[in-house]
């Protein structure tokens, strides 16, 4: 079993990216799958819109990586202090085929941003949503200031504390199978 981990936005350059990808690499103990949204690239959803094409295969698929996996890790994107439009389609695609589309899989929760919040508004939310839809939160971090905390070029988190509180959220996922 792996990991899938993923950040809730579709820009390539997205700092989320970055965040969840160096998370992912402090999973030592299992395997993870790191996933693009701009691989599960679906039309608006609407209610006419699905009467009139179903459920997308990609909607499938997305489903089918988290029946696959053990746990997940994601890195939440905050436009106006809430979900990208990506990230809440493919879940409003998702919730229509599965309701309980996390499946009951343990989850660590994690956003940034370049301001001094670090995201709080949207990971607020998703923690408050998540078992809602069957997801098992285990940690949850915002990273603040992410240009002042985070080495773009090494990769890594600059300042031991923060790295320290990301290496115990995601510790929450590192022994799963």
């Amino acid at each position: 079993m792996k990991i899938i981990a993923f950040a809730a936005t579709n820009h390539s350059k997205s700092i989320n990216r970055q965040l969840v990808e160096y998370s992912a690499s402090l999973l030592k103990n299992v395997q993870v799958e790191i996933l693009d949204l701009n691989d599960y690239e679906l039309p608006l959803y609407g209610q006419d819109k699905e009467e009139e094409i179903g459920h997308p295969q990609l909607a499938k698929d997305f489903l089918a990586k988290i029946a696959g996996s053990c746990g997940i890790l994601i890195a939440f994107a905050e436009h106006n202090g809430s979900y990208t439009v990506a990230y809440k389609n493919i879940f409003d695609w998702c919730s229509r085929i599965e309701p309980k589309v996390f499946q009951n899989k343990p989850m660590v929760l994690l956003s940034t941003s370049p301001g001094s919040m670090g995201g709080t508004s949207v990971l607020a939310t998703a923690v408050q949503s998540a078992p809602y839809f069957s997801g098992v939160v285990k940690a949850n971090l915002a990273i603040p200031s992410f240009y002042d905390n985070f080495d773009s070029e090494k990769k890594i988190l600059k300042h031991a504390e923060l790295n320290e509180q990301l290496q115990d959220a995601v510790s929450h996922l590192d022994h799963l199978k």
